[in-house]
């Protein structure tokens, strides 16, 4: 039995006070192989998707993976992310919302693993320069980065902590 996260109850939650309070919701992905997202649109290895009702066709989000299908430069395209490569979700209007460390552990398929929490992750404002369409592009870490080490070093988007 694999131990349970809040982390996408978190990210439901989010989505729906964004949704509800009339605000576009935007998932912040770093992208692996698992991850099915138009590639064109990833940047650094991460992509931002609208993933408001308007954007999206029979979003599911479940405790592992979110599904939708979307359309990117009019083509219709399926939408997979675990939800260990979630790194926040945000309402594109007002910039709040919350950041995740993305997990260590992969997904095989939908519906198996997700990833720990980040401690210390909380509401926050984060300045989102984003296109009407279903993808924006993201800001990510350098691959090149390392610790004393050897180490890749994870940079976390710039986020404000609201007590």
């Amino acid at each position: 039995m694999s131990e349970q996260t809040a982390k996408p109850y978190l990210i439901r939650a989010l989505y729906e006070w964004c949704v509800e309070s009339g605000y576009t919701p935007y998932l912040a992905v770093r992208v692996n192989a698992k991850t099915r997202v138009p590639t064109s649109y990833v940047r650094d290895g991460e992509i931002v998707l609208n993933i408001g009702p308007l954007a999206t066709h029979q979003l599911t989000m479940d405790n592992d993976w979110i599904l939708f299908n979307a359309r990117f430069n009019g083509m219709s395209q399926e939408v997979a992310v675990p939800m260990s490569a979630v790194v926040g979700l945000f309402s594109k209007e007002t910039g709040y919302g919350m950041a995740f460390a993305p997990g260590a552990e992969e997904p095989a398929a939908p519906a198996a693993v997700e990833a720990p929490i980040a401690p210390g992750a909380a509401l926050a404002p984060v300045p989102v320069e984003a296109s009407s369409a279903a993808v924006t592009e993201g800001q990510s870490q350098d691959a090149n980065d390392t610790t004393p080490g050897g180490k890749p070093e994870r940079k976390r988007p710039a986020l404000t902590v609201i007590k």
